[in-house]
């Protein structure tokens, strides 16, 4: 739970929040579907330094920094978690779009009210057409709204100039699409690096492709590297610059499942180690096993 905020655990419902969403993950702890956060009473959070539990010992994935005591309706329990427990990243109030196309108009999000939370694996689901690509651009201050309000954080997005959103979405978020946008001219390295050469804190590009498991194509050109790779690529580049937020819109859309499953593990892989607030859209149900939460 590496810069975790923990201080404020028990005051702040956006962390009461995300850890409703950590123990309704856990599969010992079903009766947590029946509780909501009113009920939920944080009695300890410990910075984990030894004694790790056993069944945590063997684990592949990063070992849980922190352990949280807490009573939910009329019983006690504990979670570990290696997630920071954050505060509302994203608010969303009445965000309305409508695209005029000639004497029609296209209604693509009515009236949409929505909350991310720091440090979250945030799943967006619809069906084709239902509005989802859009939201995701103006969470990413890539598209306005006709209506309504947009935050990140304490800043209004919907009140920003063109000049202000260019900083937002420069300092703050990095995207993943359906289709990879690499330069054909450029390998692996050299992709990643177009990104780390303007952003402000950029981890080096090595780094940001070992992360997704390609440290063995660094000089690979994108025509040498299969569908999967060249996505995996896309998503060094955007974790490069180090952003808060990650945006990825249909990312195993263009692939076969097996390939989809490398692509979403390297997704998973960044939100756990580093703690980036990530959201993804699909259509595929399937993807919600891996959420802390599902929007629908």
């Amino acid at each position: 739970m590496p810069g975790a905020k923990l201080r404020n655990l028990k005051a702040s419902a956006g962390a009461k929040n995300a850890l409703m969403l950590l123990v309704t993950k856990q599969p010992n702890l079903q009766k947590s579907a029946e509780c909501s956060a009113s009920e939920l009473t944080v009695l300890q959070v410990t910075n984990i330094k030894t004694g790790l539990p056993p069944r945590f010992r063997r684990r592949r994935f990063p070992r849980p920094r922190t352990m949280i005591q807490f009573r939910l309706g009329g019983w006690k329990d504990t979670v570990y978690t290696n997630q920071e427990m954050g505060n509302r990243i994203f608010h969303t109030k009445g965000v309305t779009k409508v695209y005029h196309t000639g004497s029609i108009d296209v209604h693509a999000l009515r009236g949409v009210n929505a909350e991310v939370f720091e440090s979250e694996f945030t799943v967006l689901l619809g069906a084709s057409g239902s509005g989802k690509s859009t939201f995701l651009n103006i969470l990413g201050g890539l598209d306005n709204t006709t209506a309504g309000q947009v935050w990140f954080k304490e800043q209004e997005l919907t009140s920003m100039s063109e000049r202000g959103l260019t900083r937002y979405r420069r300092n703050h978020v990095g995207f993943v699409f359906q289709f990879y946008n690499l330069v054909p001219s450029l390998t692996a390295r050299e992709n990643v690096a177009l990104v780390t050469e303007i952003a402000r804190d950029p981890m080096p590009p090595e780094e940001a492709l070992e992360r997704v498991g390609l440290a063995h194509r660094l000089d690979h050109f994108p025509a040498e590297m299969s569908g999967g790779e060249q996505q995996r690529v896309a998503i060094a580049r955007a974790i490069a610059k180090r952003p808060e937020v990650l945006l990825c819109d249909e990312p195993t859309g263009a692939l076969d499942s097996k390939t989809g499953v490398q692509v979403l593990e390297a997704l998973e892989r960044v939100n756990e180690d580093l703690g980036t607030t990530t959201v993804v859209i699909t259509h595929n149900a399937g993807i919600r096993k891996m959420a802390h939460r599902v929007i629908y």
